[in-house]
């Protein structure tokens, strides 16, 4: 009998928010396909994105380092060189590692560089500009970004033209050739994400089946006691619409959904057959406030509907199981190298899933937002927020307007902010401090008084020497002397007394 193989193949889309997805509750389309891969799988019900935007999303997800750590602040932005990524790290250790489809890492435009990186196999990248550079004409590059049906452009497309289809056909091309290997493959969709091109099939499947995209008790709530970053926010659609809106998304995103978990079931079809017990892996990077507070799209927020995303894990450990313990997207990289028996660097800063004490513990899980486009003066520009999340209770630290906390188990739809409420400052405020000692823990490059001196934390004053702590990176890859002693630190430690 042949060695068991170590196979990894992680699945990602764009943009979906969880109840887009029929193994959770409440769905809004049919995702048949993922729904069997729940089966048997562990679905997580409290995974969280790092921060809810394509680019810094993804960059968590792939260094296992929050962005504030990774440097990938915003869309348009590049990892730094001195920052490994699965693929580095996981082909370092003599793994096959493969990623085919969206990449957003590069410093690009939205399409990407079409150059591979470092540490993936380089006939099977495939990102956006790939894609784009298979076209002949200008009008075919402009016919593969219209939904046809949802915005009634002319012609249908073809499956076999979608960039979906195409990165799954090199998936399956991965998986049938390399089966008796260890590897590791991605295959990263843009699908669902807007224009959500795909064949006007789908968008008639939409149409016919028994779901469709429904008001929750949040839709367009009012945004009295909410930052006023949000109602500027709220004020740029507020002329939309809002029945225009939902038709543009049950014809488009949503079809586009279902479209995109056909897809994948392509995939999975191969894979069910030709590996043992594979660790499969399927997340989004963010999803879509879908109108939820009077907002659309993602940025400058916190809310579940942009940072609760779908996780799930099927294989080596996670069957069948319901998880509600927080986990973040820097979890992943630390559970795969953990599966394929790669030592976990230590300044990576998420945990192996395989170390969860059990599926209902309190954990703490944390995001981040700088700003949308490091091109763009829109979608509110530079608004820092950090957040902090434990299981049940939320808090928002906004630092150019009010912060916010909810009980997510009294008010899961977030609609009541309370922040101001004393019945609950105890809470608030450990929130808080465990919020503040991540980012010293982490050398947030943000950190400053002004996270800590807000209104209603009346026992911080500011300081010229803020925490006064002097921290230096020590990753056991890079490592750094300290500026008094010239010796090297391995913890951050007071300036006065230093080791």
């Amino acid at each position: 009998m042949s060695e068991k193989r170590k196979q990894v193949v992680f699945i990602m889309c764009d943009t979906v928010n969880k109840n887009m997805i029929s193994c959770y509750d409440d769905p809004v389309c049919k995702t048949e396909n993922l729904e069997n891969l729940a089966e048997e799988a562990a679905v997580f019900e409290n995974a969280y994105t790092c921060q809810p935007v394509c680019g810094p999303a993804r960059s968590a997800i792939f260094t296992g380092l929050y962005p504030s750590s990774n440097g990938m602040y915003s869309n348009g932005m590049q990892l730094g060189a001195n920052v490994k990524t699965a693929g580095q790290r996981i082909s370092e250790a003599g793994i096959h590692s493969a990623y085919v489809g969206k990449w957003h890492l590069d410093g690009g435009d939205y399409f990407g560089k079409g150059i591979c990186p470092d540490g993936y196999d380089p006939d099977y990248w495939y990102d956006m500009r790939n894609f784009l550079d298979e076209m002949e004409t200008p009008e075919q590059r402009a016919k593969s970004r219209k939904n046809m049906a949802a915005h009634f452009f002319g012609d249908d497309i073809k499956e076999e033209d979608t960039y979906a289809h195409r990165c799954v056909d090199r998936a399956i091309d991965f998986v049938e050739k390399f089966s008796d290997e260890d590897f590791y493959l991605t295959l990263s969709l843009d699908e669902p994400h807007d224009p959500s091109v795909c064949p006007v099939e789908w968008q008639k499947k939409m149409r016919e089946s028994e779901y469709k995209l429904h008001r929750q008790p949040n839709t367009n709530a009012k945004l009295d006691d909410k930052p006023d970053i949000q109602q500027m926010w709220h004020d740029k659609y507020k002329f939309i619409p809002y029945q225009g809106i939902f038709f543009g998304y049950n014809r488009g995103m949503l079809a586009c959904n279902m479209f995109a978990d056909y897809e994948i079931g392509r995939l999975l079809d191969v894979v069910y057959e030709k590996l043992d017990n594979p660790l499969i892996i399927y997340t989004a990077d963010h999803g879509d406030m879908c109108m939820a507070h009077g907002l659309l799209s993602k940025g400058a927020c916190m809310y579940n509907e942009t940072n609760n995303v779908p996780l799930i894990i099927s294989g080596d450990g996670f069957k069948n199981r319901r998880v509600n313990t927080p986990v973040s997207h820097v979890d992943l990289l630390p559970t795969i190298l953990d599966y394929f028996g790669i030592a976990i660097p230590p300044h990576l800063e998420g945990e192996s899933l395989y170390k969860l004490k059990g599926d209902n513990e309190k954990r703490d899980v944390f995001a981040e937002f700088f700003r949308f486009e490091i091109e763009q003066d829109s979608n509110l520009g530079y608004q820092p927020i950090r957040n902090i999340f434990d299981g049940r209770y939320k808090l928002n630290i906004n630092l150019h307007s009010s912060d916010e906390l909810y009980d997510l188990e009294q008010d899961p739809y977030e609609l009541k902010n309370l922040i101001q409420d004393d019945s609950y400052a105890e809470i608030r405020d450990s929130l808080h401090d465990r919020l503040l000692e991540r980012m010293n823990r982490t050398r947030d490059p943000m950190r400053g008084y002004v996270w800590k001196c807000r209104p209603w934390r009346k026992d911080k004053k500011p300081s010229f020497d803020d925490d006064g702590f002097e921290r230096q990176l020590n990753d056991g890859e890079e490592i750094r002397l300290t500026y008094s002693t010239g010796n090297p630190t391995t913890d951050f430690v007071r300036k006065k007394g230093l080791k």
